[in-house]
């Protein structure tokens, strides 16, 4: 995983990399099974939390309606010209956005029954009520008969919940297998190692395929060119502990970039 994706490319690159896990997977799964992208958007308002379609209504509002009978006092009293105080600051409030999310699906190509949904997290899925959101339909997936993989390849936010302790790595993998819930496939990521080859299970009694997450991921980096879009001689901007910042910039001075 690069770090320095973390931050403003991520968008771009969860959206890139769900559709190479998908072109990836399609060949060896086929006949019996389709794969597709599924694309929906969260409301997302950056750190100060994200902000659920049911949220979104006024506190206050003001409606239209017939004209109220007042008394003499009363009138005298509204139509009497107040005295507009100029406000005392002006701010910049945090705007909603709209955010686009994939999600991978497997389908049997008899009944287009789910079979298997691979997530990768965005920062919406990790923060305020769009965490909250990921969680019940987490939820509704744990309870069906769909094997789910969710992917987590950022260090900020919120993690699965899980009811045992995970260990201290900055990037996971879960899988859970419909059989066997309520356990938990984990793959903790170090920084300094490349990503798994992952199993994707399928209906019985068919087996696992493989899902390479390290060539997936360098496809995509390579094909499009991060490269080219990162300044890799700032610090990423999600910041790195001490010992993790340490190892990037020697990494980037092996390659001959020099941090400013």
């Amino acid at each position: 995983m690069d770090p320095y994706l973390e931050g403003s490319e991520w968008v771009s690159a969860h959206i890139e990399l769900s559709a190479e896990i998908a072109r990836r997977l399609a060949p060896q799964v086929r006949p019996r099974y389709v794969v597709r992208t599924m694309r929906r958007f969260v409301t997302d308002a950056g750190d100060a939390g994200s902000i659920a379609l049911a949220d979104m209504y006024p506190d206050v509002s003001i409606a239209a309606g017939g004209a109220p009978s007042l008394t003499p006092a009363q009138h005298e009293t509204a139509t009497a010209s107040p005295t507009l105080l100029a406000p005392p600051l002006r701010l910049m409030t945090v705007m909603p956005e709209r955010v686009p999310h994939v999600i991978v699906e497997i389908r049997d190509t008899a009944e287009r029954r789910l079979v298997t949904a691979i997530e990768i997290l965005s920062m919406a899925n990790k923060r305020g009520a769009g965490y909250r959101q990921f969680v019940r339909k987490r939820q509704r997936i744990l309870l069906s008969s769909a094997h789910l993989i969710e992917i987590d390849l950022l260090r900020a936010g919120q993690r699965v919940p899980m009811q045992d302790r995970l260990p201290d790595a900055p990037y996971f993998v879960f899988l859970s297998r419909s059989e066997q819930r309520p356990l938990t496939e984990v793959w903790p990521i170090p920084l300094d190692a490349p990503l798994p080859t992952i199993p994707v299970p399928l209906r019985a009694p068919d087996p696992d395929v493989a899902l390479d997450l390290q060539a997936a991921f360098t496809a995509v980096y390579d094909g499009l060119g991060y490269d080219l879009s990162v300044d890799y001689r700032h610090p990423p901007e999600v910041p790195l502990p001490d010992d993790a910042g340490a190892w990037v910039a020697e990494r980037l001075r092996a390659v001959g970039v020099a941090e400013r």
